[in-house]
C-alpha cells in the first residue's frame, strides 16, 4: 500500500513539477513563436508574413510533440504548415497582394473595426486564461492510455466538437474566397490562334516569330537583346516585363568590340596571306607525286 502511495506521489509530483531541459525548451521556442507572430502582424509583404507565421507553426508542432501529442505535432507540420501555409502562398502570388494593396482601405473605417475586434478578442482571451482552474492533472499516461490518436479523436468528436466543425467552415470560406479572387471574367471571346496570325497578317507586324534573346556559352541569357547584322540590339529579342522591369543587361558594347577584334584579325590574316610569296605550283607538284 505505501508504495502504491510513492508511486502515486511521484506520478503527481511529476505532473506539477517542470524540468531545465523543459523550461528552457519553453521559453527559447516560446520567444521564437512570439517574434513569429508579431512578424506576421506587422511584415509589410504578405509572403514574409506567410513565412513567419510558417516558423510559428514548426514551433508549436516542436511543442506538441514534447507533451506527447505526437499525432497533432505532426499533423501541424504536415498539414497545417505543408499545406495550409502553401494554399496562403498560392493565394498571395495569384491575387497579387503587394505593399502598395496592403495600404489601400477598400472599406471606410474597417481599421478601426479591425482593430476594435482584435482588442475584444484580446480581452476575452486574458479573461478566460485568468478564470482557467486546474486543480488536478491527469499526465501524460493517463491522456494517452488508449493510444493518442482515440484520446485525441474522443476530445475532438465530443467534447470540441463544434469548435472543429466551425474551424473546417472557416478553411472552406477561405479556399472558396481565393478562387472568388482569383476569377476574372473575360469581356470578350477569347480569339483563336488562326485569327491572331491572320491579324498578323493584316496588319503586317511579325508575320513571322520574334527573334530569339541573345545565348552566349556560358548561360542562356533572357535578359540579354539579342543584336542585329551591325551589332546593334534588337528590342523584338526580350520579353516586355523584363524591359518595363529594367532587368535587361546591355552587352552591345562588348559585342561590338568583339566583333571589330574579329574583323582586326581576319584582315591581319588577309594581308598575312597576300605578303606570304605563293608555293602553289611546287605543292601540287608534291602531291601528284605522293598521289602516284
Amino acid at each position: 500500500m505505501s508504495a502504491q502511495l510513492a508511486a502515486h506521489s511521484s506520478v503527481q509530483l511529476a505532473a506539477y513539477s517542470t524540468s531545465t531541459g523543459e523550461a528552457f525548451q519553453f521559453w527559447v521556442l516560446g520567444t521564437v513563436a512570439v517574434i513569429g507572430a508579431l512578424g506576421t502582424v506587422f511584415m509589410k509583404r504578405a509572403v514574409h508574413s506567410a513565412l513567419c507565421l510558417a516558423a510559428t507553426m514548426i514551433v508549436l508542432a516542436v511543442f506538441y510533440l514534447a507533451n506527447g501529442a505526437y499525432f497533432l505535432g505532426i499533423v501541424q507540420i504536415v498539414v497545417y504548415t505543408g499545406a495550409i501555409m502553401m494554399l496562403f502562398l498560392f493565394v498571395v502570388m495569384l491575387v497579387g497582394v503587394t505593399a502598395a494593396d496592403s495600404l489601400k482601405e477598400t472599406i471606410k473605417g474597417q481599421r478601426w473595426l479591425a482593430l476594435l475586434c482584435g482588442l475584444g478578442f484580446g480581452v476575452l482571451l486574458v479573461a478566460g486564461i485568468a478564470n482557467a482552474s486546474l486543480t488536478e492533472f491527469d499526465g501524460l499516461a493517463a491522456a494517452n492510455a488508449g493510444g493518442n490518436v482515440e484520446g485525441l479523436a474522443a476530445l475532438i468528436f465530443t467534447k470540441y466538437v463544434f469548435a472543429f466543425e466551425i474551424t473546417g467552415a472557416l478553411l472552406i470560406t477561405a479556399a472558396v474566397g481565393a478562387m472568388v479572387l482569383t476569377h476574372r471574367e473575360r469581356t470578350e471571346r477569347a480569339r483563336t490562334q488562326r485569327e491572331l496570325a491572320e491579324q498578323r497578317v493584316r496588319e503586317g507586324k511579325h508575320v513571322p516569330p520574334l527573334p530569339a534573346p541573345g545565348v552566349y556559352a556560358r548561360h542562356n541569357a533572357v535578359d540579354i537583346a539579342g543584336l542585329l547584322p551591325d551589332g546593334t540590339p534588337s528590342e523584338l529579342t526580350v520579353s516586355r516585363t523584363l524591359r518595363e522591369r529594367g532587368q535587361i543587361r546591355d552587352v552591345s558594347a562588348e559585342a561590338l568590340s568583339d566583333l571589330k577584334a574579329l574583323e582586326r584579325r581576319a584582315e591581319e590574316r588577309l594581308e598575312r596571306s597576300a605578303i606570304e610569296p605563293p608555293h602553289t605550283g611546287r605543292n601540287s607538284r608534291r602531291t601528284e607525286e605522293a598521289s602516284q
